[in-house]
């Protein structure tokens, strides 16, 4: 994370969090918030218990399997609180139309994410591996193909992601992207969190989801390398077994690079930081005040709790 004129970080915190709709979610070792901006401009905050710090089950301090389960939960809680926070939004009229077709909702909840596991997988995992086998030349020398559909897994993130970046609604999202990643620097340089603090921090992070994305497209590169097939769905097959190994290494990396400031962690966290120019945006001060507000429970009263 870049330093600053307000103190620059001083620790490494370990919590983290995600943009909602019109809110914030944070994550700490023992306590998760998630505050929301309200249709009457209000912030409503929710908070519960988290099992992490001191009283983490064994999967979350066990390396590569910490990866895949961190990977797995972050997945469901960041999916059921965007539902939650997309609910806040609504009028008490839509409130109650909704409460009358709530079985229908929540049909269309699930039949949404298993759509959206579908298309990821589609775009991420099918398609660069169809058209390179399609290419002539590449289609039976695995290196060189693992390149290339590395190049066009990482060029699909970059071109989808800064497609969506476009829409209104989006641009919201990032922006309080963008007030969260500086409220856990104003947390991290050990400062007052208020908004006048907060706003001269910096938006990028090297411990931000968007980065551990990025880290995931290079590490599977260098994974899918080592596969021996050149036959197409063989290889997808191939992607698809190995993807906990690559969840788990690439979560041991930006493990590795949030823990240490050198040339290499520079270089791994690189292309993460450049992609966060997309994915987050300068906050005003009432989604600042939402990211405080999320930010302030999930602090333990041990900070020996909080080190990264």
């Amino acid at each position: 994370m870049s330093k600053n004129s307000s103190g620059g970080e001083k620790f490494k915190s370990k919590i983290g969090g995600q943009a909602l709709i019109e809110g914030i979610m944070m994550l700490g070792p023992d306590t998760g918030a998630m505050a929301c901006r309200l249709p009457d401009g209000s912030v409503d905050v929710e908070t519960w218990k988290e099992n992490g710090g001191k009283n983490a089950p064994w999967y979350k301090k066990v390396p590569l399997v910490r990866g895949c389960t961190s990977f797995v939960t972050s997945l469901v809680k960041g999916y059921k609180y965007m539902m939650r926070s997309a609910e806040k939004q609504l009028t008490e009229e839509e409130k109650a139309a909704e409460e009358e077709a709530s079985a229908i909702f929540n049909a269309m909840m699930y039949i949404g994410m298993i759509v959206g596991i579908f298309l990821a997988v589609g775009l991420f995992v099918f398609l660069p591996k169809w058209i390179a086998g399609l290419i002539p030349g590449i289609s039976d020398k695995r290196i060189i193909r693992s390149v290339v559909e590395g190049v066009m897994k990482i060029a699909i993130f970059v071109g989808y992601m800064a497609l969506i970046s476009l829409m209104k609604d989006i641009k919201r999202q990032f922006m309080y992207h963008g007030a969260e990643h500086k409220t856990i620097a104003c947390h991290e340089a050990e400062l007052p969190l208020t908004v006048e603090n907060v706003r001269l921090q910096s938006r990028f992070h090297k411990r931000c989801g968007t980065s551990f994305i990025f880290i995931v497209l290079i590490i599977s590169i260098f994974v899918m390398c080592f596969v021996p097939f050149t036959v197409t769905w063989k290889r997808i097959a191939a992607s698809l077994v190995l993807l906990p190994l690559v969840v788990g290494v690439s979560y041991e990396c930006i493990r590795f690079a949030g823990r240490n400031d050198n040339l290499l962690t520079k270089i791994l966290s690189a292309p993460g930081l450049a992609m966060q120019r997309i994915t987050t945006r300068e906050p005003d001060d009432s989604m600042i005040e939402c990211a405080i507000a999320a930010l302030t429970p999930c602090i333990p009263e041990d900070k020996a709790d909080d080190n990264w």
